[in-house]
C-alpha cells in the first residue's frame, strides 16, 4: 500500500474488511462479501453496543439513514444514484459501499462529454480481431461489463455529464441485466451474475447539462446527500481527512483546535452570506463544501510544512482560504473582501484570539491577487 499514491478502500482497509468477514455470521444477499449490517458498520464505524472485539473506524460522516437506504437499494435489483452538491462525499460513499460489498471499488466509468457507449459496454483489441476475429479473447470489457460478469458493483461517476446515447445504453443494462455482442456468432450475450448493481453519482449543480430521462430515473433509487452544515460533524470530517493527509506525507505538524474553529466558522459565515445573496454574482463560485474546506486546510498545512516554520498559523490559513475560493476575478475577490471587512474585522476586535492574524493574512492575500 505504501507504493500507491492513493490506495482504493479495499486495499487501504483490507485488515478491517478481512476481520469483519471472519466474524460476520449475518445473511448476505447474492455474492456479497459482508452482510448489510457489517457493510453499515464498516462505513459508519463501530460503537460499544456492537459488542465487537476491536474498534472499526468511521470512514463516512453523515446521516446513517443515507447509508442504510443505499445498502437496501443495492440488495435489490435497482441501481443507486447518489446526488448532491460537489464535495458532499458521494464518490467516497460509493467507493466504500463497493469495497465492502465486492472488495473491488475500481470498476469505475467516469462520465464526461467524451464518454461513449463503448465505455459502458465493450470495445475490441483491433490487432487480435484482425488475426483471430471477434471473440471473447479479443474483446475488451468495460468496467460495467466486468462487474456484470463477476456479480460485483460497478460505478458510474458524474452520470449527468454523459450524453443521452450513453444514458440510453445504461437503461438497457439496468433493465435487461445483459449485454448483447452482435459482432460474435456464438456466446454473444453477457449476462449479469447475482450481486451485480450500479452506483451512479450526479452533481446537483449540473442540472440541465444532460438531464436524466424519466426511463433512466425509474431504474434508480435516489439518495440525496446534503452539504454537511453541522459544526460537530464537519469538524469530525475535517479532522479525519487531515489526519490521513499528515500520515500520507509523514508530516509532524499540529493543527491547533482554535484554527480549526476559525476555518469552520469562516465557511459557516460564507455559506450564510451565499444563502442571503440576491443573485449568483453575489455568491462565491465555490460550493463551500466540506471537501473544499479540507482542501483549504491541506493547502495551508503543506505550505506551512514546506515553506513556513512547520507550524500552522492563522495568516497561512487565511491566505489558503482566499487562494482556494477566489476563482472569479474580480467577483469572488470582492465577496471575500466584503466578508473580511464586514464580519472578520468586527469579530477580531470583539473576540481577539486568532482572528486578528486571520484578518491580516486575508487582506494581504487579496491585495496580492488584486
Amino acid at each position: 500500500m505504501s507504493d500507491l499514491l492513493r490506495a482504493p478502500a479495499e486495499i487501504k482497509y483490507a485488515e478491517e474488511l478481512d476481520w469483519l468477514e471472519s466474524v460476520d455470521d449475518g445473511p448476505k444477499p447474492f455474492s456479497w462479501r459482508l452482510s448489510p449490517k457489517m457493510v453499515r458498520l464498516f462505513i459508519l464505524g463501530s460503537e460499544r453496543a456492537d459488542g465487537l472485539d476491536r474498534e472499526i473506524s468511521q470512514k463516512w460522516y453523515g446521516d446513517r439513514s443515507f447509508v442504510e437506504r443505499s445498502i437496501v437499494t443495492l440488495a435489490s435489483d435497482r441501481g443507486l444514484l447518489l446526488i448532491g452538491d460537489p464535495g458532499t462525499g458521494k464518490s467516497w460513499l460509493a467507493e466504500l459501499l463497493s469495497a465492502a460489498i465486492s472488495r473491488n471499488s475500481t470498476l469505475v466509468v467516469q462520465g464526461t462529454a467524451g464518454t461513449t457507449e463503448d465505455h459502458i459496454k465493450y470495445s475490441w483489441n483491433v490487432s487480435m480481431v484482425i488475426s483471430k476475429g471477434h471473440s471473447r479473447e479479443s474483446m475488451i470489457p468495460s468496467p460495467i461489463m466486468t462487474a456484470m460478469e463477476t456479480g460485483a458493483v460497478g460505478r458510474f461517476e458524474e452520470l449527468t455529464r454523459s450524453t443521452s446515447d450513453v444514458q440510453d445504453a445504461l437503461i438497457s443494462i439496468l433493465s435487461e441485466k445483459y449485454i448483447s455482442v452482435p459482432e460474435m456468432d456464438s456466446d454473444n450475450i453477457v449476462f449479469a451474475k447475482p450481486g451485480f448493481s450500479v452506483i451512479a453519482t450526479a452533481n446537483s449543480r449540473d442540472r440541465g447539462v444532460n438531464d436524466l430521462s424519466s426511463a433512466l430515473k425509474r431504474r434508480f433509487n435516489f439518495v440525496r446527500i446534503p452539504v454537511v452544515t453541522n459544526k460537530k460533524s464537519e469538524a469530525e470530517i475535517v479532522r479525519f481527512r487531515t489526519e490521513e493527509l499528515l500520515k500520507r506525507h509523514r508530516i509532524e505538524l499540529d493543527v491547533p483546535p482554535t484554527l480549526l474553529d476559525v476555518l469552520l466558522q469562516s465557511f459557516a459565515d460564507l455559506r450564510a452570506s451565499a444563502a442571503a445573496a440576491g443573485s449568483d454574482d453575489e455568491k462565491l463560485e465555490s460550493a463551500l463544501s466540506s471537501a473544499e474546506q479540507i482542501g483549504v486546510l491541506e493547502d495551508a498545512i503543506l505550505h506551512s510544512n514546506f515553506f513556513g516554520e512547520r507550524a500552522l498559523t492563522a495568516r497561512t490559513l487565511a491566505s489558503s482560504l482566499v487562494g482556494s475560493l477566489a476563482r472569479r476575478e474580480p467577483e469572488d475577490l470582492a465577496i471575500l473582501n466584503k466578508y473580511l471587512h464586514g464580519v472578520v474585522e468586527p469579530r477580531s476586535k470583539e473576540e481577539g484570539g486568532s482572528w486578528p492574524e486571520f484578518l491580516e493574512g486575508g487582506r494581504d492575500a487579496i491585495a496580492t491577487l488584486s
